[in-house]
């Protein structure tokens, strides 16, 4: 299966609105540092989610265009786990730098970070082990329509 631009996206949203909605929901009163489970915590967690989402979406269009200079406009499943190191630095520039709307990321101590890190890895390498595995058994039309999910 090759996946398209829309099937990506789909997958994306998908993936983080599911499966990262419920591993935040569990994870968060485990994070080092002020979180627990208070609803700033989550707010914060779920704020981060969000940001995740849409600059996800953003780097998707930078991936497809980068991808058509592929000969076979993919690239193998592993750069799809390193991506996450591009990813994960934007995200928390935006969070260091305070440009999530709804946190103040100047005054976070710096144990957020780890907080961060940890949060963001388990995510990503759930959401990537179950995309590139079970994922293909249930979702049978999702592997034969470019990774579309509607």
């Amino acid at each position: 299966m090759l996946p398209t631009l829309n099937g990506r996206i789909q997958t994306r949203i998908f993936m983080l609105v599911v499966f990262g909605s419920a591993i935040t929901f569990v994870l968060t009163p485990l994070l080092p540092g002020p979180f627990g489970f208070d609803g700033e915590s989550y707010k914060v967690t779920y704020l981060i989610l969000a940001t995740v989402l849409v600059l996800g979406v953003l780097w998707e269009l930078v991936y497809h265009l980068i991808q058509q200079f592929r000969w076979e406009k993919d690239w193998p499943t592993m750069f799809g786990l390193i991506t996450a190191i591009n990813e994960g630095a934007l995200v928390w520039l935006f969070l260091d730098e305070g440009w999530i709307p709804g946190i103040d990321g100047e005054n976070f101590p710096a144990s957020v970070f780890w907080a961060f890190f940890i949060d963001f890895s388990v995510i990503w390498l759930i959401i990537w082990l179950w995309t590139n595995g079970p994922m293909r058994v249930p979702f049978i039309r999702w592997r034969f329509f470019g990774g579309r999910i509607v």
